[in-house]
């Protein structure tokens, strides 16, 4: 038997900062079906991939917004604030765990740099069902459908389950309900960033250097993330942290390489 709404326990986070109207939107949506805790990085995150903090202390503050109390957080990384959530803040392992509204895009190799990614795959990690969302654009954005969709699949996740080490990426195009042609299930996109660094001088005439490049798109078939948004579809791609390459086993394993080991007398 599934869960009174009452009873559903979500825990939120994400890597463009507490404060970040994204994590608003979907808070509100996610009060209609549940008790929802916050806790996520006290300012901007992104692109710091799965990093954790070891090296100093973790510090803990409760937010407040529009005078009213909101979540807690972290001045840590996103996968630190969902340890944190989870081994500290929570008395109980929530029911569900989602990452964002991150406002940009998490398709093909940018799920490696993503922030919003590694809080749900930390969400993983430690056995809870874990959705990361984000709306694929960079101007000013509108996260009302994106919001509802994300309480719409939570629901649907909270009931059915995920399957075992696995979390849903969920990228949503940048329009209006009536102008999304559905969801699409599918795989991650193949690219490769071509990196440049834009070498400038700061007002005392010191050297530095500001990162920027474009994304080379190195697959279009149609069940690819990026081919997705482009075809104003909700693009949906399970994922996991197992990083073994398993059609290569094979291969290295016939490389004999227990051969560069000399054999003791």
């Amino acid at each position: 038997m599934g869960k009174n709404r009452k009873q559903i326990n979500i825990l939120v986070s994400n890597d463009d900062g507490i404060d970040a109207p994204g994590i608003f939107s979907l808070v509100q949506e996610l009060k209609k079906i549940g008790t929802v805790t916050v806790v996520a990085p006290d300012e901007q995150r992104s692109a710091v991939g799965h990093a954790i903090t070891m090296n100093y202390p973790l510090r803990v503050k409760k937010f407040f917004k529009n005078g009213k109390f909101f979540g807690f957080a972290v001045d840590g990384t996103p996968a630190d604030s969902v340890k944190i959530a989870v081994r500290t803040i929570l008395k109980d392992k929530p029911d569900l765990l989602i990452s964002g509204i991150n406002h940009g895009s998490n398709t093909a190799i940018n799920i490696i740099y993503s922030g919003t990614v590694s809080a749900a795959t930390e969400g993983t990690i430690l056995g809870i069902p874990s959705i990361a969302v984000s709306l694929t654009t960079y101007d000013k954005p509108d996260f009302s459908f994106a919001s509802k969709f994300s309480r719409k699949l939570t629901e649907f996740v909270i009931k059915k389950g995920l399957p075992k080490d696995t979390l849903l990426n969920v990228n949503v195009p940048p329009l209006k309900e009536k102008d999304i042609r559905g969801v699409r299930i599918t795989r991650q996109g193949k690219s490769r960033w071509d990196d440049t660094f834009d070498v400038r001088r700061d007002p005392n005439n010191k050297e530095y250097y500001w990162l920027t490049g474009k994304l080379d798109v190195l697959d279009i078939s149609e069940d690819i993330d990026l081919i997705a948004i482009f075809d104003k579809y909700v693009s949906i791609t399970p994922i996991h942290f197992d990083l073994t390459a398993y059609s290569a086993l094979s291969d290295i394993k016939s490389w004999k390489l227990e051969k560069l080991l000399k054999k003791r007398k």
